[in-house]
């Protein structure tokens, strides 16, 4: 898989405050990669960088291998901020006039409306659009000349349930055209769900870096987590006291939750179980959360 952007030790001053130190990660070709972090960790600072708006104190940046310049970024969709279209003016109007500034793009705007959903109301004035309209018309702007990488952040921001769902699957949609996304966010079950790749900066330090898969197997130690339940709730849990490998062992309600750190498996426990007259009543394995392995990380639920 080819690299679409190379961060190499990015660091950034604002005087004596330092909002990046030395930050390095590689962003997959056709990924969707999210760039974490609280309020404040800097990721807004690295957007800015990447899109020439900042300038880096030290440390810089490749776009598939080149350095940024004015052609790189007029291939790159970008929606950094609140959009700023004519309240007074139609959505197919503001985009005609975002192709014009663009200089490109006035023959994929029937497409780009239809993509976001949005061409029955194309008429309709921009002022009467819900949040969830207004940052779909954004995005459909990014969209125009076909650009194959998409810089957003915080595309959810200030969303009800609804409109983030539609963001979500209007991300998910763009990529599968193959479509490069990176996206900076706050919001972990965002980034679980959208992206395939992640970067967890703290405090402007990088955390972590990788696909979400990675991510989440780094912080597992091979451990296995595992909530069984039977009729006799204390039998099972003399069994499984007595199995190599239990680290921990947890009486939840009605169920146990058992963790182990030699890699022993829902199947193994169900046939010791059995073996021992035990019939399991339920069985699951748990999957750690993409919250969990970040408080992991970094330690802290909040840096406000």
């Amino acid at each position: 898989m080819s690299t679409v952007l190379t961060i190499d030790n990015l660091t950034k001053y604002y005087g004596p405050i330092r909002a990046l130190n030395n930050v390095s990660f590689n962003v997959p070709e056709g990924s969707v990669f999210g760039i974490l972090g609280p309020n404040g960790s800097g990721k807004t600072t690295m957007l800015g960088i990447i899109m020439d708006i900042l300038k880096p104190s030290s440390g810089h940046y490749l776009w598939k291998g080149q350095r940024g310049s004015a052609k790189m970024r007029q291939q790159i969709g970008t929606l950094l901020e609140t959009p700023n279209f004519y309240h007074y003016l139609s959505g197919i109007r503001n985009l005609h006039i975002a192709a014009e500034i663009k200089q490109k793009g006035r023959e994929d705007i029937e497409k780009v409306l239809h993509l976001v959903n949005l061409w029955q109301r194309k008429d309709s004035k921009f002022s009467t659009y819900s949040l969830g309209m207004k940052q779909r018309l954004a995005i459909a702007s990014t969209l125009l000349g076909n650009p194959d990488i998409l810089v957003f952040d915080e595309p959810t921001n200030g969303l009800d349930p609804a409109g983030i769902a539609e963001i979500r699957e209007l991300i998910r949609q763009i990529n599968r055209q193959g479509k490069t996304i990176i996206m900076a966010s706050h919001i972990l079950d965002e980034v679980e769900k959208v992206c395939t790749h992640v970067a967890i900066i703290q405090k402007g330090e990088l955390k972590a870096s990788g696909s979400v898969k990675e991510i989440l197997d780094t912080k597992q130690v091979d451990e296995t987590v595992i909530e069984i339940a039977a009729d006799d709730l204390i039998a099972l849990r003399t069994i499984m006291e007595q199995i190599d490998g239990l680290m921990d062992l947890t009486v939840a309600d009605h169920h146990l939750q058992v963790a182990f750190t030699n890699g022993i498996t829902a199947t193994e426990v169900n046939r010791l179980c059995f073996e021992k007259g035990i019939v399991l009543s339920r069985l699951n394995v748990k999957r750690k959360s993409l919250e969990t392995t970040f408080l992991e990380i970094t330690g802290t639920k909040s840096e406000r």
